[in-house]
């Protein structure tokens, strides 16, 4: 059967009979086959009254017509009456006829701001003693009026600023900010949902692009604690220079923030251009930092599979820097001689800003040929940072190398453009365009660290590498494949746990871990080689000889598991019940230190394969089991080594974990 067929019988016979009277459900369009495993992953967004659950999901995984596990979040209580206490789909038509039409008309707070002042100084006070958020604030920023969402973001935003100073002035005068924003509804053409309720939002204060605005319901615990209720909320997103949050504030006054995620989308395909493939002077694939390698010239190393335009063309209507210019040439590639690219922006950012386009990157001319001087020298403390911009162009030439051959061996993994994967053109294939990575090197904003920003499908991706002081000369972190590595895994885990269009799912806790863990993991697989070693995370770019992690990653005793060598790698999951183990990282490199072993195991069973990228497709588009892939005649390709099966293990089993989880079954 059609698996989404399968779906929605096993929606309606097996799930629905549980939920209340006025909930529904929709099946999200990021729903897709796996062509790898020939999975079916269907994503299920809950409905009630017509609004979406935001943290309403239910994961489905068909093949052969069977639902081979799930995992369910949908509310199953009492279903609130339509827009009550107060009509508030009344109020939405007042609001669009008062603020979005007649700017003399502005709705009223419920105070006015001389009454307010007393609290203000209070506030005040309270920021300068460095408090948690006071709950004088939630007094200061409502309305009468639920359909009016701007003091709830205004709330949302005093709070997400890191600039103190901005926060003050938003309390001190609200009503200038909020009479400010510039409030845009957003009307469907044609729309699943019969109260699709949505805004965008210009002049939000330290927001770097107009934010979103929808109305939907959000679960939060009872006060009892042994089950959820409904409570209806503005759903914002909002991108800042170093954050890009979805969250729910409560929709009814005082406006209380109710959850937040960091996230810190076909034409007929054309001829692929001829090009000759440009070289690098870098550290090549497998040699991870300078301590462990010399540099050499390499190809472009391109996989013709998943950039079949190569890594240095990009078409000119998907290219952003040729936005709103009107082309003199009917071409419809653009062969660029920057590490400006399909999969890649990568380039310096110095001022540590959130503009990319006009920021310095080599050029290497028609040649092609990016070779560039690396003789760091030792220097005084005030010279340092000037000595590691000095080696600028060899930096940018690493950064780009290494992110264009990661997103080529993620893609033969099945990390592709319906998964969800970064390009900004998708060759007719599927999945939202328009977002490769950007990314920044030598990033001003920071030191000795490295994040990673994953919104949905088709919004741009932005990594930021930066030096780390931790030795003279500087480190470069550019030039630590494992902490490219873990980055970009990020972007991986965060598109494909819970669908392209959902990044809220790796946001804190155990999930969060995990996905620290699979960076982890994936990088210290990506490095290692057929000779067993240990490895640290961070260590060249840390100065650490064992990293950045409490241990490196070993085998060391693990003739019993829970007995390993406490000098060496101790952790087990019980490790978690530690103190100090509640942070994504520490759950995190316990995730990967059980993924390394369970890989050595299977590499002790099945062998170890020299090379981790699948053979090239032949002519046909087939792809060859070569010595790579088990020779089966049917049904989705298996590699046969230990190391590339537990790439794809560990591909498959993002795709298959269900977050937020409220139950998960397994069929």
């Amino acid at each position: 059967m059609d698996p989404m067929e399968v779906a929605r019988l096993f929606l309606d016979d097996v799930l629905m009979g549980q939920v209340g009277e006025g909930s529904s459900y929709k099946i999200r369009k990021d729903s897709y086959t796996d062509k790898n495993t020939g999975v079916t992953h269907v994503y299920v967004r809950q409905l009630v009254n017509g609004l979406e659950v935001s943290d309403g999901d239910i994961n489905l995984n068909i093949k052969d017509g069977m639902v081979i596990s799930y995992g369910n979040s949908f509310y199953n209580g009492a279903v609130p009456l339509p827009f009550t206490n107060p009509d508030i789909s009344t109020g939405l038509r007042d609001f669009e006829r008062a603020v979005l039409y007649d700017d003399s008309e502005q709705v009223p707070l419920t105070q006015s701001h001389a009454e307010n002042v007393e609290k203000v100084h209070e506030f005040e006070h309270l920021l300068d003693s460095n408090c948690q958020v006071p709950e004088v604030w939630q007094s200061e920023l409502y309305s009468d009026d639920m359909s009016d969402f701007r003091p709830a973001l205004l709330t949302f935003m005093a709070v997400a600023t890191p600039d103190i100073g901005l926060t003050k002035k938003i309390y001190k005068d609200f009503d200038t900010f909020k009479n400010n924003l510039i409030v845009t509804p957003v009307h469907h053409f044609v729309s699943d949902d019969e109260h699709r309720i949505e805004f965008t939002v210009d002049n939000v204060p330290d927001a770097i692009n107009p934010a979103k605005a929808r109305l939907a319901y959000i679960q939060v615990p009872n006060e009892v604690g042994d089950n959820t209720e409904l409570h209806l909320v503005w759903k914002f997103e909002v991108e800042m220079k170093d954050n890009w949050y979805e969250s729910a504030v409560s929709a009814s006054p005082p406006h209380k923030i109710i959850s937040v995620v960091d996230w810190a989308a076909d034409a007929p395909i054309p001829k692929v251009p001829e090009f000759s493939p440009a070289t690098y002077n870098i550290f090549k694939w497998g040699i991870n930092d300078p301590s462990v390698g010399n540099r050499s010239v390499e190809k472009e190393n391109f996989d013709a599979l998943a950039s079949p335009a190569g890594w240095h063309a990009i078409p000119y209507s998907f290219d952003p820097s040729y936005k709103g210019v009107r082309l003199s040439t009917k071409e419809f590639w653009r062969n660029t001689t920057t590490t400006w690219g399909n999969n890649v922006f990568a380039q310096e950012n110095w001022e540590g800003q959130n503009s990319f386009m006009n920021n310095y990157r080599p050029d290497a001319g028609k040649s092609k040929v990016f070779d560039y001087e690396y003789d760091p020298q030792e220097t005084e403390k005030p010279d340092a940072m000037d000595e590691a911009q000095r080696y600028i162009n060899t930096t940018v030439t690493q950064l780009f190398y290494t992110t264009n051959l990661v997103h080529d061996l993620y893609y033969r993994y099945g990390f592709d453009e319906v998964s969800g994967n970064f390009q900004q053109y998708n060759f007719g294939r599927g999945g939202a365009e328009n977002d490769a990575v950007i990314a920044n090197a030598q990033d001003g904003s920071g030191f000795n660290n490295a994040n990673f920003m994953t919104p949905p499908d088709g919004q741009n991706g932005r990594m930021r590498m930066y030096l780390w002081n931790t030795a003279i000369p500087y480190r470069d972190g550019d030039l630590e494949a494992g902490i490219v590595i873990h980055e970009l895994s990020h972007g991986l885990s965060t598109r494909l746990t819970g669908g392209p269009a959902n990044s809220g799912c790796l946001g804190w806790g155990e999930s969060g871990g995990m996905g620290e863990g699979w960076g982890d993991f994936l990088a210290t697989t990506i490095r290692s080689n057929k000779i067993y070693s240990d490895y640290a995370m961070g260590a060249w770019a840390a100065n650490r000889e064992k990293g950045i992690r409490n241990y490196i990653y070993s085998t060391a005793d693990l003739i019993v598991i829970d007995v390993q060598d406490e000098t060496v790698n101790p952790s087990t999951y019980k490790t978690l019940d530690k103190p100090g183990y509640w942070g994504v990282h520490a759950i995190g490199e316990v995730w990967a230190e059980i993924l390394w072993v369970v890989s050595q195991k299977l590499i002790e069973k099945h062998g170890y394969s020299e090379d981790l990228f699948p053979p090239a497709p032949l002519e046909d588009g087939t792809i060859p089991a070569g010595d790579f892939y088990r020779d089966t005649k049917t049904g989705p390709l298996v590699p046969k080594h230990g190391n590339s099966l537990i790439v794809q293990y560990v591909r498959s089993s993002i795709l298959c974990l269900i977050v937020p989880l409220l139950t998960t079954s397994f069929l």
